[in-house]
């Protein structure tokens, strides 16, 4: 199997638009404010965390099929940009082909929220515009557009765990020689449809949105920022096997740098999904409570936004590895309602001990 190497990343958060807004919300370690959302009949508001605005009209909205696109759209078109970076120019050429995955879970909820509205309030007038934003692939298919890409493009719906599975098929792609790169992005949008129906099973759990995305090729050329050693096998929570034993069973299966390589080079970090509520972290929590090493947790800043934050634990820890903080890390990610699935980063370059 070839190696599958990390070429750029990006990010849309509450921290704000672009990978160092995130790195610099990470870094203090503080949690984000939180606004106040409305919900129809209720006097009482929902608590989220919001995109700030950008701080200038991002380019990419001049675009035809991004005039009247929804949030995540937005997002994901922003962090898949960010992540391509100048390989845009030779797939909108034609002279590189990149394939492309897109990983929900609530999805196109606000546009498929407001056209439900109009139906049942009139029918006969429901705008047949809002419509192609309300489809789960219309993110991946505006991201495709503006690419000038025909080339394999999926998306995958599902909880956290979706955004890994999207790292293992990408690798899968380039593996095969279905493309000469690949962009995986997670996102979501705020809705009050969204937030209320989260209240309902994880009540303490803060309702965020955005979008990660990772690009992926496989070379290893100067440009690298890390390399994708490992994803664990999924491990779904089922009658026979709850959140707990499938934590384990995914942390089992993620290495320890502490053993790959010489103790000079065994600075690792541990990405984990857990928020600082105790009954939702239980599993994850036990799973990994002899880990002595750094620790990094971005729901507890960012708040839950289900696929994209798996992207933004992939994004931080690329990130720490391009900038020379860990040889490697591992990104655990215990979903709300799937599955419990892990990836392995380490730096480019780093070879284990034989």
């Amino acid at each position: 199997m070839k190696s599958i190497f990390v070429h750029g990343m990006g990010a849309v958060s509450p921290a704000g638009w672009g990978v160092p807004a995130l790195r610099a919300a990470l870094e203090r370690k503080q949690t984000l404010p939180e606004t106040n959302l409305a919900r129809p009949g209720w006097e009482k508001m929902l608590t989220v965390r919001q995109v700030p605005p950008p701080p200038e009209r991002p380019a990419f909205l001049a675009h035809p099929r991004l005039r009247r696109a929804s949030a995540i759209a937005h997002h994901i078109v922003a962090a898949g940009l960010e992540a391509v970076g100048e390989d845009a120019t030779p797939v909108q050429n034609g002279s590189m082909r990149i394939g492309i995955v897109v990983c929900l879970m609530a999805g196109c909820v606000t546009y498929s929220r407001r056209f439900c509205e109009e139906v049942f309030k009139e029918p006969a007038t429901a705008s047949p515009l809002m419509f192609p934003e309300t489809v789960f692939n219309a993110p991946a298919s505006h991201l495709a557009a503006f690419l000038a890409s025909s080339e394999i493009n999926y998306t995958l719906i599902g909880d956290e765990g979706t955004f890994v599975q999207g790292l293992a098929l990408a690798a899968e792609w380039l593996c095969g020689g279905r493309a000469d790169g690949c962009v995986v992005a997670g996102g979501e949008e705020l809705d009050w449809i969204v937030a209320d129906a989260m209240r309902l099973f994880q009540r303490q759990a803060i309702l965020s949105s955005g979008a990660g995305a990772l690009y992926l090729r496989a070379d290893d050329s100067p440009g690298a920022l890390a390399e994708l050693a490992a994803i664990t096998d999924s491990f779904p929570f089922t009658e026979n096997q709850n959140r707990a034993a499938a934590a384990r069973k995914m942390r089992r299966q993620l290495g320890s740098a502490r053993t790959e390589f010489p103790a000079t080079e065994a600075k690792e970090l541990l990405c984990l999904g857990t928020q600082k509520r105790a009954r939702l972290d239980a599993a994850e929590t036990e799973a990994w409570r002899d880990w002595t090493g750094p620790r990094l947790a971005p729901k507890e800043m960012l708040g839950e936004a289900f696929a994209a934050s798996a992207a933004w634990q992939c994004v931080a820890v690329c990130d720490a590895l391009q900038r020379g903080e860990v040889s490697a890390a591992n990104v655990s990610v215990v979903g709300v309602n799937q599955q419990a699935i892990g990836a392995r980063f380490i730096r480019p370059n780093l070879l284990p001990v034989l």
